[in-house]
């Protein structure tokens, strides 16, 4: 005899029955779930990680590897070679220069064409000469230039009864940052741009693959049997919040590999000083990215077949890339302005906080207007999902959408 024990079985009219309030989470789980299991996804996430986590190896290693140089000179002109390899390390700190003696010029032009020297020194025209085989050696040359410069004003000095030091005085120009300072400049232009891509990737591949997801379910007709188990807007905030969950999630896990590799570099001892602005970073990204994925479920919702996806999610395409090249050529007064202006405070701002260029008031009043944009933008998604989800005649623009019965 054969006994069997029936296993509760969770369905959409058992979320109802429990509750509407708690469908969405319930969506949201599936979304992350889908996600997580989709080996194209993990896949994707894997590369970009060992991406980034390569090139902070190769930054790491490329700032702490010295370059040598050997320099090919005569008898005659062998006292400026040996001044170069001298004062070369004191000069850029990753430039070494070793000198070979030839016996006359062709044998010095002859260890470069063959090879065995990089840079031949000699005297010509009037000053000096670096001969290269067939390119500049830059980090060589302005090693060379400045040596060069500098021997050429002691002897000047020492004619007229002075020093380098007296007829340099006052002459000596350096950068200064009424905020931050150069390496801090520099470090932020980098992370700028990386956060900047970032975004652009979350918002581009999620909302694609969100306004995909929503077609699908459209035009096999499920979201018609979800329909009567759950409210709409459920299904919106579910799968909203499911994708808005994994992005940040990634972004976090970027992040973190970013800051352990910048440990590696030059740039280690400011890590402390940017975990501030990335954390900004990510504020910003959760209020810009809920409002853009509301947006592009609405382009899901629009069309009626997967081929139809590309033109209503146009306009979102248009914004996103506009965001991304905001962030990477405005300047000045108007990146200043439009840090406040939504979607694009989401990358601006943050940068600017990063650079270390605003008040401390400046980022929550640009949240406050993210926010504030970014709940308007969920409530007119919400009404344009609901009328439209439903609607299978063909494309749908937002006006007919806006105006079509529930």
């Amino acid at each position: 005899m054969t006994t069997t024990t029936d296993r509760p079985t969770t369905t959409p009219t058992d979320v109802k029955i429990g509750g509407a309030r708690a469908a969405w989470l319930l969506i949201a789980r599936r979304e992350i779930v889908v996600k997580l299991t989709d080996k194209s996804f993990v896949i994707g996430t894997l590369v970009t990680l060992l991406f980034i986590a390569g090139f902070m190896g190769w930054s790491a290693w490329d700032e702490s590897r010295t370059s040598t140089f050997t320099v090919a000179t005569t008898t005659a002109d062998r006292a400026m070679a040996d001044r170069v390899a001298d004062d070369a390390p004191e000069l850029e700190e990753d430039v070494a220069v070793t000198v070979t003696v030839a016996a006359d010029d062709a044998a010095a032009r002859a260890l470069v064409s063959e090879g065995e020297a990089d840079a031949w020194l000699h005297r010509g025209g009037g000053g000096w000469v670096l001969t290269t085989d067939d390119g500049p050696e830059s980090d060589l040359m302005d090693v060379t230039s400045q040596v060069v410069r500098t021997a050429s004003l002691d002897e000047a000095a020492a004619a007229v009864g002075t020093t380098t030091d007296r007829l340099l005085a006052g002459s000596e120009v350096t950068s200064q940052y009424l905020r931050g300072d150069a390496d801090r400049a520099n470090l932020a232009q980098g992370v700028a741009f990386a956060f900047a891509f970032l975004f652009y990737m979350a918002s581009l591949l999620f909302g694609i693959q969100l306004a995909n997801s929503v077609v699908e379910e459209k035009q096999s007709r499920i979201v018609e049997i979800i329909a009567t188990s759950i409210p709409v807007r459920q299904l919106l905030v579910g799968k909203v919040m499911g994708n808005s969950v994994l992005a940040v999630l990634q972004m976090m896990l970027y992040a973190g590999v970013g800051l352990a590799g910048l440990a590696a570099t030059p740039y280690a001892s400011l890590v402390p000083s940017i975990s501030g602005p990335i954390a900004w970073f990510l504020v910003f990204f959760v209020a810009g990215f809920v409002a853009l994925a509301s947006l592009w479920a609405v382009a899901g919702s629009l069309a009626s077949r997967t081929e139809e996806v590309q033109s209503t999610s146009g306009p979102m395409t248009i914004v996103v890339l506009a965001v991304f090249f905001g962030a990477m050529f405005l300047d000045g007064t108007v990146k200043t302005v439009f840090s406040f202006v939504p979607p694009f405070s989401a990358v601006l701002m943050p940068t600017r906080v990063l650079e270390g260029a605003t008040s401390w008031w400046e980022p929550f009043a640009a949240l406050a207007l993210l926010l504030l944009a970014a709940g308007a933008v969920v409530v007119v998604a919400e009404r344009l999902y609901r009328r439209s989800l439903l609607q299978t005649g063909g494309k749908l623009s937002m006006r007919q959408a806006w105006s079509a019965p529930e």
